[in-house]
């Protein structure tokens, strides 16, 4: 009897821990779980969430704030004050191609708090090396402890509000990564703002960076504690989809052509966005230096405020867009008509500032739209098994593309200048180039084709995946 008692209880505890490491078990229990949306929820209040987070790691954009006073209060030159921003980008692209498979796993939920504890620390970190004049601290924390909640911030919420809107993905992903965009449009004023009050010199710089880390750790709780994942019961209100349609696993989507053509796509089309938002004050200055009409500070301070506006406006606008004609088509747009835009910029440019504006503005909507759409395109290839994996593999194009740009048209505009060159002649070959790279991205977009059934995940794991969705909101 004894003997019988022990087996029944040593079988016990073997279900009990069976349970307890169970992926199910494991995503529904604790607060870094997120919580089934209940009966008669809303899935409009989603995409806030989502924009809690993207509005506040779009304030990476809003770096060149910071330059100016780092390189007077801590003698940095612009290449070194370049360096937070740039290891931020690279840490972006490497963060969600090897996180995506664990926010997947774990959740938006965790992944919005892993992004606000590193982004917020990231902030903190640079605090404490400007109070104590230590760049390589503000490398560490914006760069690379900020960089990962770059990432991870980026694509937590994409997955959940393709869930949600199956029926309108584009516009649902362009709604959040709007906020991305955006970003910068909020913090730069504030930032500025600060370092006027608070001072520019290394103590006031300190201060400015740990107000950001403690105003978006509290911004970015509100979309921590809003976001909710659809319920798999059936006829519930705010029910998530069944897969359908061909479903691939993110391993499996990285051996496909169909991947490598959109990471072409992605990158050509970031790359001949970033190199006009890069250098887009100088940029006007000189394309405009020798006419009887030069353009100011102030005016080219105000040429890239409107690229950010374009830029976020793009995201939305174009995403909702490709909901229509399909993806494959807006990035023909994308692509083809980008290539005009930097050809009219090329020959007629320097001639017509409304001319240059105009265009540069349709270049920057279409760098935000490219941003915006390709979650969507991703799921009309792969499905949304595991699109928020597949997404952060993608997005190392980001970060090739974030070195690529402004090393084009920065290198090519010094050896012109070096050649005794200047005002538009600077840049003429750097659009050529830019041209030739969107044209490649073009070809890139017309050979994506339907994935390879092989490709496809078996139907077992199919109905598992379900299964599994089904169980953990119960």
């Amino acid at each position: 009897m004894t003997v019988r008692r022990m087996l029944d209880t040593a079988h016990r505890i073997r279900l009990t821990c069976r349970l307890l490491n169970s992926p199910a078990t494991a995503y529904r229990s604790g607060f870094m779980s997120p919580p089934v949306a209940p009966p008669g929820w809303s899935r409009w209040l989603v995409p806030p969430a989502a924009l809690s987070v993207h509005l506040s790691i779009g304030q990476a954009y809003a770096w060149s704030v910071f330059k100016p006073p780092l390189e007077s209060a801590l003698g940095l030159s612009g290449t070194q004050s370049a360096l937070p921003f740039q290891l931020g980008i690279v840490m972006l692209g490497l963060s969600a191609a090897f996180g995506g498979t664990l926010v997947e796993r774990n959740g938006p939920r965790w992944a919005m708090t892993v992004a606000l504890v590193c982004f917020s620390s990231g902030f903190l970190l640079s605090a404490l090396g400007a109070f104590l004049e230590q760049y390589w601290l503000i490398v560490l924390g914006y760069g690379f402890v900020g960089g990962i909640g770059l990432g991870i911030g980026y694509i937590s919420p994409v997955s959940t509000l393709i869930k949600w809107f199956p029926d309108r993905p584009g516009m649902a992903t362009g709604i959040a990564i709007m906020g991305f965009g955006g970003g910068a449009l909020i913090a730069s004023p504030w930032s500025a703002q600060m370092l006027e009050s608070f001072g520019g010199d290394s103590s006031g710089i300190a201060l400015a960076f740990l107000v950001h880390g403690l105003s978006y750790a509290v911004f970015m709780l509100l979309g921590v504690l809003l976001v909710r994942v659809p319920s798999s019961a059936p006829g519930a209100r705010g029910t998530a989809r069944p897969l359908t349609g061909p479903q691939v696993s993110a391993n499996q989507a990285v051996r496909t052509p169909q991947f490598w053509c959109l990471w072409i796509v992605l990158c050509m089309n970031v790359t001949a966005g970033i190199g006009i938002l890069e250098k887009a004050a100088p940029m006007i200055t000189d394309f405009f230096a020798d006419t009887s009409t030069p353009v100011s500070v102030t005016a080219a301070a105000g040429f890239v405020a409107l690229l950010s506006a374009a830029n976020m406006a793009g995201r939305i606008g174009w995403s909702s867009t490709s909901d229509l004609i399909g993806r494959k088509n807006i990035y023909r747009v994308y692509l083809g008509v980008g290539a005009l835009m930097y050809a009219l910029i090329a020959l007629f440019g320097d001639t017509s500032k409304p001319l240059f504006v105009l265009c540069a503005l349709v270049i920057l909507s279409f760098y935000g739209g490219g941003f915006a759409t390709v979650p969507a395109y991703l799921k009309d290839l792969f499905g949304t098994y595991q699109v928020g994996a597949i997404h952060g593999r993608l997005l190392t194009a980001w970060s090739t593309a974030g070195v690529l740009g402004p090393l084009i048209v920065n290198w090519i505009a010094d050896r012109q200048e070096e050649a005794g060159r200047h005002g538009a002649s600077l840049y003429g070959m750097s659009f050529v180039i830019m041209i030739g790279l969107l044209v490649v991205g073009f070809v890139a977009n017309e050979l994506v084709r339907p994935v390879d059934p092989r490709h496809h995940i078996p139907a077992q794991r199919e109905a598992a995946h379900v299964q599994r969705q089904q169980s953990e909101s119960a």
